[in-house]
């Protein structure tokens, strides 16, 4: 009999391009409120904790990598919709969708300042 270990545990990371740091630090630390994890050294790279993940932005220009935004969504889990959706409109965010409702879940969508598309989401039904 063979036993078979799972080869991938988890995501330690996600990475997410800028073509500013300093400027995408302030959106995902103070606008987005995600705690700083630590810097990569001197280069613009740091990372920042969303609960069980983490988001790790760099400048790809700094690392020889050319800059290309994500246009599929980080979908960020709120317990309050709402609450959320109101208090990052105060905070200066603009979204770029209306609120979408799936039946089992609200979502609403906008983009960093480089154009990296985001979400905030609320799961309301079929959490077992």
């Amino acid at each position: 009999m063979t036993t078979q270990t799972q080869l991938i545990t988890g995501v330690d990371f996600v990475m997410v391009p800028t073509r500013d740091y300093e400027t995408a630090r302030k959106f995902y630390g103070e606008t987005l409120g995600l705690p700083f994890r630590k810097q990569w050294g001197k280069m613009p790279a740091g990372e920042f904790d969303a609960g069980q993940l983490t988001i790790a932005v760099m400048q790809p220009d700094a690392f020889g990598a050319e800059f290309s935004p994500h246009s599929q969504a980080i979908e960020f889990h709120v317990d309050d919709f709402e609450a959320a959706k109101a208090e990052l409109e105060s905070r200066g965010v603009e979204f770029v969708t209306e609120t979408i409702d799936s039946g089992v879940c609200w979502q609403i969508h906008f983009r960093d300042p480089d154009g990296n598309a985001l979400a905030i989401h609320h799961r309301y039904a079929g959490q077992g």
